[in-house]
């Protein structure tokens, strides 16, 4: 008869030590079934005094299934369990459970011995299994995450879970006012990733980008970077700095080929950032040789131009100017103010 056992939580969020008490519980039984509890009206109770947003439950869901992949004989299920205050509450919850389950359950795992009264009038024929109550292995809890901060705790979080939390930080502006200066160096400051402008990386590859640009470069360009947005973020220690977005690229598919595509409004309206930092053109023009538009009189007006696409967007942006180490004096006290 195969053991199976039960370990169960609403995981807002999840953290290492949700990560160890499974582990440890996986191997004690057969068969482990996780089961992500939720009632999400009553959660937002929860998040009332907290930096965090309300954590849908299919994310955490998702974060158990990403996390378990390599666990055959894990298994994890959501169950919908309404708050009233009620036991009958968790006598409902724990009916479900056992239904989703869908077989006898051994053992009933969890970091709370004060759970043991309740579990044995649900579960009286399983064993409560208690890991780590005293928080010796790994001294956290989701309720000082969510009181103290996620950044605060950044080394409690599992890997698969970092990427909700990352902040995404986009540095736009027009031509040759030191985005990918400024992107590259707060990413030095913060030790975490960065993504270029895909725009230029796409037409270094032809001799004169100019002449041969073409409508569909647009589509690919916004797609590539979304891309690598992605991937980043998968890595980013707890904030992301992003090189241009949909926007601007809209805003030089206007500019090189006259032409405002449906294509990249559907995408900006999709994106989702922190903060955005907008740079002034008030540094040296460089002629890289993708740059065309030096005149500062020129420059003044694609600026004020891009200002006027992004307002029409609802985009809050700060407006950045200055020396370079000013820029980047701003920039950093901006960033550090949401994390």
């Amino acid at each position: 008869m195969k053991k199976v056992g039960m370990y169960g939580g609403k995981f807002l969020p999840v953290h290492q030590g949700h990560v160890n008490a499974m582990t440890i519980a996986s191997t004690m039984v057969d068969e482990l079934h996780i089961i992500v509890s939720y009632d999400e009206e009553y959660e937002k109770r929860y998040f009332e005094n907290s930096s965090l947003e309300p954590i849908p439950y299919k994310q955490r869901l998702r974060w158990w299934s990403q996390m378990t992949k390599q666990m055959d004989h894990v298994y994890v299920h959501a169950v919908k369990e309404k708050q009233t205050g009620s036991f009958s509450d968790w006598e409902e919850g724990a009916r479900q459970i056992k239904q989703a389950v869908g077989k006898e359950i051994d053992v009933v795992f969890s970091s709370e011995k004060n759970y043991s009264p309740t579990f044995e009038k649900l579960y009286p024929q399983a064993v409560h299994e208690i890991i780590d109550n005293e928080r010796i292995m790994v001294d956290i809890s989701a309720t000082r995450i969510r009181e103290e901060g996620v950044y605060q705790h950044w080394e409690m979080i599992p890997e698969e879970v970092r990427p909700y939390f990352v902040k995404k930080v986009v540095v736009v502006g027009t031509e040759s006012c030191g985005k990918s200066t400024l992107v590259k160096n707060l990413a030095r400051i913060f030790n975490t990733r960065y993504v270029e402008e895909y725009g230029r990386t796409y037409y270094e590859k032809f001799k004169d980008c100019v002449s041969v640009t073409q409508e569909s470069d647009y589509h690919e360009i916004a797609f590539e970077q979304k891309y690598h947005e992605k991937m980043q973020a998968e890595r980013a220690n707890k904030v992301l700095f992003i090189d241009t977005e949909a926007i601007v690229t809209q805003y030089y598919s206007e500019l090189y080929v006259n032409k405002n595509q449906e294509i990249l409004t559907s995408i900006a309206k999709l994106q989702d950032y922190d903060l955005y930092l907008f740079l002034e053109p008030d540094v040296v023009w460089v002629d890289d040789g993708t740059r065309v538009h030096g005149e500062q009189y020129v420059r003044d007006e694609n600026n004020q131009r891009l200002k006027k696409m992004l307002n029409n967007y609802g985009v809050n942006f700060h407006e950045i100017n200055g020396s370079y180490y000013e820029r980047l004096k701003k920039s950093r006290q901006l960033v550090e103010s949401i994390l």
